[in-house]
């Protein structure tokens, strides 16, 4: 478990380097700041993608061959990254970089499926924690990397580091027969949305997936713009530690795993989404007050990865013959998040500055504390209704 949290925290780290280094591709690239949010955007785009097409495909074949092969894809994507002299093969590159970086969800969901029962939600607990560190870390890794060699040079270590990870997981992969499934990949595709549009649960856990997410990225994607710029004008070295602060909370939150073990999902959600909404009270004092900013982060942290770790324990719990299909679904909302984040972070910077980035993480935040209010006596326990229900094979047919 633990070579599955560091290769699944290395894989989805590319996704995250560009954040703070968005200033300094700007200029490179003679990009606006309202503009320079497509490199966020479209590698999140990139990243759905490959959620629908790719992460189902773990149900159907050999997971190894399947996590060794995006691997290897990876490390011509990220070189692709880091030699583009065009915005148009930047963009291009960023697209294909987060359509592969999907292999953490494979590895997620291999974990999920060599743990028992009883320990599935540590299990992937302990898995979300190697991909949290992986994305905040990559914050500091990339804002050190950059001061030293320029934002490229981010690019081309992590190319050259995931090549070694794909050696290591050569090595350390069990080696298993391929799942046994009689569905086609047309089939496999078209169950995901009739798993979400059956069971409700999967569905209020997809669009808590796609608040929240969307209040995470539009405190990381706007934090280096205005940290960057006067009366700060942060190092991207500096900028990154705010992500390593941050690391405090966010691995904490893995503890939510064994909550949700307990029965305890609902309710460690519902705390969870209120302390993402009170973080933000002491986010929006970036102006005045960065020790108050430094508690926001650990708290938006540990809020946004308890929310994840539970959503994650819960489904795989109602559908455990299907966990593939389950977190390529399931991250399809994660990603839809992360995307409009993104770019509407960017994009209310350029016109309200910093109090118009809180004001929008607030609004996500509260819709995802609404929505959790309004649904959570729905029985988590249990199976899905439906077709679908708990233990069901699933199978459509083919018309």
């Amino acid at each position: 478990m633990l070579i599955f949290a560091l290769a699944a925290g290395l894989s989805v780290a590319n996704i995250y380097y560009a954040q703070p280094l968005l200033d300094a591709i700007a200029q490179d690239f003679g990009m606006s700041h309202a503009s320079v949010g497509l490199v966020v955007t479209l590698t999140q785009i990139g990243y759905g993608l490959g959620l629908i097409f790719i992460v189902p495909l773990g149900d159907l074949v050999d997971r190894r061959r399947l996590i060794l092969s995006q691997g290897i894809l990876s490390v011509f994507a990220l070189a692709a990254v880091a030699t583009a002299r065009t915005e148009a093969v930047l963009l291009a590159s960023m697209v294909a970089m987060g359509l592969l970086a999907v292999v953490v969800q494979v590895l997620v969901s291999f974990a999920a499926t060599l743990a028992s029962p009883t320990e599935r939600g540590k299990v992937v607990g302990m898995v979300t924690s190697g991909v949290v560190i992986g994305i905040l870390a990559a914050r500091f890794v990339a804002g050190v990397l950059a001061d030293l060699g320029g934002w490229r040079a981010v690019y081309i270590t992590s190319a050259v580091i995931t090549l070694v990870m794909v050696g290591l997981l050569l090595r350390a992969l069990p080696r298993q027969l391929s799942p046994d499934s009689s569905d086609t990949y047309a089939a496999t595709l078209r169950s995901i949305p009739a798993l979400f549009l059956s069971d409700r649960v999967l569905l209020v856990r997809g669009i808590l997936a796609l608040l929240s997410f969307a209040a995470f990225s539009t405190f990381w994607t706007a934090l280096a713009l205005p940290l960057s710029a006067a009366p700060f004008s942060y190092s991207h070295t500096q900028i990154g530690v705010f992500g390593l602060i941050g690391m405090a909370g966010a691995i904490a939150a893995s503890g939510a795993g064994r909550l949700a073990d307990r029965g305890y999902g609902q309710w460690t959600t519902g705390l969870s989404l209120a302390l993402l909404l009170a973080s933000w009270g002491l986010i929006a004092l970036l102006p005045w007050s960065v020790p108050h900013l430094l508690i926001g982060v650990v708290l938006l942290d540990l809020a946004v990865q308890a929310v994840h770790v539970t959503n994650q324990s819960i489904i795989f719990e109602r559908h455990p013959e299907a966990c593939s299909r389950l977190v390529g679904g399931y991250m399809v909302f994660y990603s839809l998040g992360s995307a409009t984040g993104a770019i509407a972070a960017t994009v209310t910077y350029a016109q309200l500055g910093w109090f118009g980035v809180s004001a929008l993480g607030v609004t996500f935040s509260a819709f995802a504390l609404l929505t959790w209010a309004a649904t959570r006596r729905l029985p988590v326990e249990e199976g899905g209704s439906g077709p679908f229900g708990k233990g069901a094979s699933i199978k459509l047919d083919a018309r």
